[in-house]
């Protein structure tokens, strides 16, 4: 275990993983988003700052949990995020849906070119005969 600050109280704690939070604030941050979730399930018409005043917590948080498609706004919302890739409106995530169609073809064809040029060069699928 490492010892990291709180990014909210800036109190140390033992860090394990995911956010930099300590337990205190890792479960007010919990109930804060159970408490947006709510309330954009009763309000979906209601845009992200509106969101955020009603709530109580800041912008940028809500926007940090919807690129972690903790949160996702309905297609008639009025809530978006710009996909990081082409600035097409999003409603959950960091990509819009063709562009991460388009990343994971890309990463799907430079495995199959590492693969292909692994075997190439170790001869591994030749067949082989013991003496």
């Amino acid at each position: 275990m490492e010892l990291k600050n709180c990014r909210n109280c800036k109190k140390i704690f033992n860090y394990i993983t995911g956010e930099p939070l300590c337990p205190k604030c890792r479960d007010y941050m919990e109930d804060k988003f159970q408490e947006v979730k709510q309330y954009i399930t009763d309000n979906p018409r209601e845009n992200i700052t509106e969101v955020a005043e009603a709530c109580e917590i800041s912008v940028s948080q809500i926007k940090r949990w919807v690129r972690q498609e903790r949160l996702s706004f309905t297609e008639d919302s009025l809530v978006g995020l710009e996909c990081e890739r082409c600035g097409k409106m999003v409603h959950s995530g960091r990509f819009c849906k063709e562009c991460a169609g388009g990343l994971a073809d890309a990463m799907n064809n430079a495995y199959r070119r590492e693969v292909k040029s692994n075997i190439r060069k170790t001869g591994a699928g030749k067949m082989r005969f013991l003496e």
